[in-house]
């Protein structure tokens, strides 16, 4: 067991640390003008010109679609290799994008990886590898409690050359990008058969008639422009039978293979996101007074500030450990340190990002520090990729599963 980076982890720390100092840190100013610019004039969905620019940089030094593991796409990175690149482009909400490395295209360009047939990979992954495009994943819907996906009830129906999906669906991240061009859309197929077999998966272009975007959805009052989500109405939408994923009746199946990997990209940048929080409190206790002396200096937020790096380099660690797993022995075995690390990360991130708004009073709950928008972004994230009770319940059934006899144990997994 050695907790040190490797030589290649360290080469690619530095040489995207260093990408972030030069180009991405100078341009936050930047993209925050820019999109309140859009705001003002009535569009905030719009394609932001300093993270096209950005994009271009990244690409031709190299730096391009990180995440995409066992791949010739991909820079060859493995999950643990990728882990503290993405730490640290959690450090800044579009960095991820820079590197063609965002959610959902990066679950999305898994799917079509690993699962796609040649015509889709070349009419879809293609563009999307290149960072022409955007995507979005269609599962969870209004009307069911979308945490259990065998309730999905939109429907999948197969007629002729062609499918025909009808059914309402929210929470569509990436809808509201311009460059949004094909959504993974999760429906039934067959309600008759076996629960974790009724569910499929087809390839649905933005563009096809009968799709509608009812409204973009707000995230604790913010737009989260310029990629946004979306509550879509698919009524008739008819696509050809070349667009299904696998084949019907594996949508469970593509899910889970999608879920597990973007699960842990969601906590190595939280990892980063309670990094810079940490970062911003310590900043302002430093620099502020009260009651005769520094705020650092009240024994209070000395406390507050040792839980927080305890927090922190404890979730690294599972982290770094869930992603280890993945790589030598699979996600299906790694399960239970990816449901740990998806449920401790963001808890610990919330309670230093408070820790952080209570220190700057005031400011904290303006747009001043970015610690608000930080605070919704990581509330979201327990309900994201699967709510905490979901993840809690499949730790402790693996937990039970240790002191039961074996026909017990299948039955409980």
């Amino acid at each position: 067991m050695d907790f040190d980076y490797s030589p290649r982890q360290r080469e690619w720390m530095k040489r995207v640390g260093d990408f972030m100092q030069q180009h991405i840190y100078p341009a936050e100013a930047t993209y925050a003008q820019q999109m309140d610019d859009a705001r003002k004039k009535g569009n905030p969905w719009i394609v932001v010109p300093v993270v096209e620019e950005l994009k271009a940089k990244a690409k031709k030094q190299g730096y391009w679609n990180l995440f995409l593991n066992e791949s010739e796409h991909g820079a060859g990175l493995t999950n643990l290799e990728y882990a503290p690149l993405a730490e640290m482009m959690g450090r800044v909400g579009f960095a991820s994008e820079v590197f063609n490395c965002s959610a959902p295209d990066t679950g999305n360009m898994e799917v079509l990886e690993r699962y796609g047939s040649p015509y889709q990979q070349d009419k879809w992954l293609k563009p999307l590898l290149a960072g022409e495009i955007r995507s979005a994943f269609l599962m969870t819907e209004p009307a069911v409690a979308s945490s259990d996906a065998t309730n999905i009830a939109t429907r999948i129906e197969r007629k002729g050359d062609t499918y025909v999906i009808n059914g309402t669906k929210w929470w569509s991240s990436g809808v509201g990008d311009p460059r949004c061009k094909i959504a993974i859309v999760m429906g039934k197929t067959n309600p008759d058969t076996d629960r974790h077999s009724q569910q499929s998966q087809v390839l649905v272009p933005l563009d096809a008639p009968g799709i509608t975007v009812k409204r973009m959805l707000p995230v604790f009052g913010y737009d989260d422009a310029p990629h946004g989500h979306a509550e879509v109405e698919l009524k008739n939408v008819t696509v050809p039978v070349e667009n299904m994923v696998l084949g019907e009746g594996r949508g469970f199946e593509i899910a889970q293979g999608r879920l597990g990997p973007g699960r842990i990209h969601h906590c190595m940048r939280t990892i980063g996101a309670a990094e810079r929080a940490l970062e911003s409190m310590c900043k302002r206790l430093l620099t502020r007074e009260a009651f005769g002396k520094r705020i650092a200096q009240h024994s209070v937020w000395e406390q507050r500030v040792a839980e927080a790096r305890i927090n922190i380099d404890m979730c690294r660690l599972l982290t770094l450990k869930a992603a280890d797993m993945m790589d030598k022995v699979g996600n299906k075995v790694a399960r239970a340190e990816i449901a740990m690390i998806k449920v401790a990360a963001p808890r610990m991130a919330l309670k230093i990002i408070d820790d952080a708004i209570q220190a700057w009073g005031g400011a904290g709950v303006t747009t001043d520090p970015g610690l608000a928008r930080a605070y919704a972004g990581q509330r979201t994230l327990r309900l994201a990729d699967g709510p905490d009770e979901v993840h809690n319940r499949t730790i402790a059934r693996l937990e039970y599963g240790k002191y039961m006899e074996a026909p017990q144990r299948a039955a409980a997994e």
